[in-house]
């Protein structure tokens, strides 16, 4: 039996503490009205406001409209004002979106994983299965915030998105049309059926596995192989809508058929990320001993396989739209690439190149502080890819990696580590009585 660690128990509870008053204070520095967000402007313009309002007082002149200009000038101003407001405000709230949204959908990506290995009948795999169930173990709980966030979203008490504020509706036909969809009731019970569906299977699999574990025959490890079938068909239905609903509809104007798959990939290799590095710790600490390099080398080739995939499908979602020069849009890609260049770009790097020069090498897949190295490379990528999905949609330009985006990971992470070492703990790390157990042990190649 595994027994958390109090050193990495109490480095946890410090990581929530630490992400906790970061996360308080993103959202008390946060500006509260329009005479705030003026100071700030005013702060980063160093004297343009002044020139903008000479070059604005010459051109009334010169037309000899002034008085209509003004007005004119000073509604743009104020409503400039206030989408800036918004956009500010946001950024707490985006921060803990992005991070929330983040650490569940990386253990909804090991309860996939998991799941295909089973339908699979996989016979190198079932030495990891409690460490994939561990992981999922975060799930119920990662579903909860996310529910209560995307609760708070319905109640505005932000602005991340634009389509359910009832003003924004009115004045956009192209919202208004796709309202019968974008509509809150039906928008929070999709939201609901997909968390309630997940973490049920995620919670009969595992009843089901620890069953096998005292059982006399196969009949637990075929309910398994039932329910997991029957997963999967849900997940990938629920998982293309999911990447709509919660991450496609910050941006309601555009829209990519890519999309699902994109996201998929996304979090599918940064849950096959987290299971290697979680492998590689319990071993470090004297646990799985049946884990040996050949089941690290196969993890590590999911890694290198995912990532090409990734690429794959982010070059094909951005060369077909890049290329067709559509502006609807083109301009998902635009904001992107003047406003977020750096995060864009390195994103790239980060999941794609980095990833591919190290992981390419067949040595290097069974090297332990390689597999550490460019798991988290991959980890921090991925949550950057998460980061541009997200954040121009909802803040803009008006966005740096400040105090909120830092303690909004620390929390989540704080938090992730804390409820998987302890789901550790809750049962044996060798499911004893599965059917492909003595040759999951004797994996070599």
């Amino acid at each position: 039996m595994y027994t958390f660690s109090s050193k990495l128990k109490t480095f946890s509870l410090i990581l929530m503490a630490i992400g906790l008053l970061g996360i308080g204070y993103g959202f008390l520095s946060a500006p509260q009205n329009i005479q705030d967000v003026e100071a700030i402007l005013a702060k980063e313009s160093h004297g343009g406001h002044q020139k903008e309002e000479a070059t604005h007082a010459a051109n009334e002149q010169a037309h000899g409209d002034s008085e209509a200009h003004e007005v004119h000038e000073d509604t743009e101003h104020k409503e400039h004002l206030e989408h800036v407001l918004h956009q500010l405000q946001n950024k707490p709230w985006s921060a803990l979106y992005v991070a929330c949204i983040f650490f569940m959908l990386v253990s909804l990506g090991v309860l996939a994983f998991y799941a295909i290995q089973q339908v699979a009948q996989a016979g190198w795999s079932p030495v990891l299965f409690r460490v994939m169930q561990g992981i999922t173990a975060y799930l119920p709980v990662g579903s909860v915030l996310f529910f209560i966030l995307l609760i708070l979203c319905g109640l505005h008490f932000n602005h991340i998105f634009v389509w359910l504020d009832p003003e924004v509706v009115a004045h956009d036909k192209l919202i208004a049309a796709k309202s019968g969809y974008l509509n809150f009731p039906f928008w929070i019970i999709r939201a609901a059926i997909f968390l309630t569906g997940w973490n049920l299977y995620r919670y009969y699999s595992r009843k089901n596995c620890l069953a096998q574990d005292d059982s006399n025959d196969n009949s637990n490890y075929k309910k398994n192989f039932k329910i997991s079938a029957g997963f999967l068909v849900f997940f990938i239905v629920t998982e293309s809508i999911m990447s709509w609903d919660w991450i496609m509809s910050v941006d309601p104007h555009w829209f990519s058929t890519l999309f699902g798959w994109y996201v998929f990939a996304s979090f599918l290799v940064s849950g096959i990320t987290t299971i290697c590095l979680v492998s590689l710790y319990l071993k470090s600490k004297g646990y799985l001993e049946h884990v040996n390099t050949s089941h690290i080398h196969d993890l590590a080739k999911f890694m290198f396989g995912f990532s090409v995939f990734w690429t794959y499908l982010w070059f094909s979602q951005f060369m077909l739209i890049w290329y067709a020069n559509i502006p609807e849009e083109v301009t998902y890609f635009v904001t992107r690439i003047n406003d977020y260049n750096l995060p864009f770009f390195g994103a790239v790097a980060m999941n794609f190149l980095f990833p591919v020069l190290i992981l390419i090498n067949t040595d290097f897949k069974r090297i332990s502080w390689i597999l550490v190295m460019a798991g988290v490379v991959i980890l921090l990528g991925h949550y950057i890819d998460f980061f541009n999905m997200i954040m121009p949609g909802t803040v803009g330009d008006q966005w740096f990696i400040g105090v909120s985006e830092i303690a909004s990971v620390l929390f989540f992470f704080g938090l992730f580590i804390y409820v998987v070492f302890s789901a550790l703990t809750k049962a044996p790390l060798l499911p004893k009585r599965n059917p492909f157990i003595e040759e999951s042990k004797h994996f070599h190649y």
